[in-house]
């Protein structure tokens, strides 16, 4: 019999005797009536009853991993889940790492979670860690996590910010990667500072592959590598795949921009191109049909795509609406400041200026942002029923 169907009935033995005899529903017995000499079975066995594995999973799973006895990984499961990690979480780990069933938890583990501990990680923020990282635990704790908590120093201020980061981002400790684009980008200009931003922020962007390409093309396109906005641009260009990064330019474009005034507003604006395309569509609907501004003069202020539609930008054009259809705006005044100057400014500027008026124009820019906002909460609402 091959030994796939050898699995698979064994698999289906079982379930029928626990149908037929309720004796064998205890996981321990279930284990020892389905172990045979076949350490492939027993593996198989092991990986259902004890982690949770299907048995498809618990199959394919068993051609890398060979348990001939319990005590290892009982060991393992017992310390895990001492440590505090749920069934849940223990079954994610062993799936995505399976090899850790095999290890001796007091020399593999738990020096790394007392390494941490000294760094005064918690124990939920290890259990979070080990989650969404278990690779972690296969790293040398002299040879690499001890080194790469001393690199990360010299751009985060504290243990803390280094425990934060790698909770967002395990591959910190176990990503030969990081340490290899953080020095790229040190030798191109890139100021610590955005390297702290990096880890804090966006830390995917230090794991990425051929970072040095993405570099060198930012810099065709004129970014300055010791500014800010290189930073977000490098984001943008990492995260945003090629299909919808051309959605994005198509939404541009749509409005009457040329693709060079797609990348002036990229270079002023990198958020811009972090925006969905639905988004970028409704502020120019905005723009042009509720506001009557021209889509042109947003290329030089795309500012204007990063605020919200519902909190700034509708209830400041009510109010700049008001004051033009009553004569107390200057026609051919700028436009676009009044809707990325401050509230505060907005309010000194636009309402309470005008003493005769600064209760209407207060009622209208409160009363847009609430309908609106509460227009917003049923369409989501709504789009959660569905």
């Amino acid at each position: 019999m091959p030994r796939s169907c050898h699995v698979e009935w064994i698999t289906l033995a079982f379930r029928t005797i626990t149908r037929q005899h309720p004796v064998f529903s205890s996981p321990k017995l279930a284990l020892k009536f389905t172990t045979s000499t076949d350490p492939h079975s027993f593996t198989v066995s092991y990986l259902i009853t004890q982690c949770g594995f299907s048995p498809s999973s618990a199959a394919a799973t068993a051609r890398k991993l060979r348990i001939e006895a319990r005590s290892k990984p009982d060991s393992v499961i017992s310390f895990l889940s001492r440590e505090g990690f749920s069934e849940s979480q223990i079954r994610t780990i062993v799936q995505r790492e399976h090899r850790i069933l095999l290890c001796d938890p007091e020399k593999v583990i738990s020096p790394k979670f007392r390494f941490l501990r000294s760094k005064g990680a918690s124990t939920d923020q290890i259990v979070r860690v080990v989650t969404t990282g278990p690779r972690l635990l296969y790293r040398s704790l002299e040879k690499h996590l001890v080194p790469a908590f001393e690199f990360y120093r010299r751009f985060l201020l504290s243990d803390s910010q280094i425990i934060t980061c790698l909770i967002r981002n395990s591959c910190f400790f176990s990503d030969g990667r990081v340490a290899l684009n953080t020095k790229l980008l040190l030798d191109q200009g890139v100021t610590r500072l955005s390297i702290a931003k990096l880890l804090r922020t966006w830390p995917s962007v230090l794991c990425s592959c051929n970072l040095e390409h993405t570099v060198h093309e930012l810099k065709q396109m004129g970014f300055d590598t010791s500014t800010t906005p290189f930073i977000v641009a490098l984001l943008a260009k990492r995260t945003v795949n090629k299909t919808k990064w051309a959605r994005k330019v198509h939404a541009f474009t749509k409005w009457g921009w040329s693709e060079d005034d797609v990348v002036s507003a990229f270079k002023r604006q990198p958020y811009s191109m972090l925006n969905s395309s639905e988004k970028i569509h409704a502020v120019f609907s905005f723009w042009v049909h509720q506001f009557g501004g021209d889509p042109k003069a947003l290329v030089k202020s795309p500012v204007i795509f990063q605020l919200s539609l519902q909190k700034r930008l509708l209830p400041r054009a009510a109010v700049l609406r008001f004051l033009a259809s009553h004569g107390l705006r200057k026609e051919g005044a700028g436009v676009i400041w009044p809707f990325h100057s401050t509230e505060k400014l907005f309010l000194e500027t636009f309402v309470t200026r005008f003493p005769d008026h600064s209760l209407r124009l207060l009622e209208i820019y409160k009363e847009a942002m609430n309908t609106e906002t509460d227009i917003h909460r049923e369409k989501e609402k709504n789009n959660t029923c569905l």
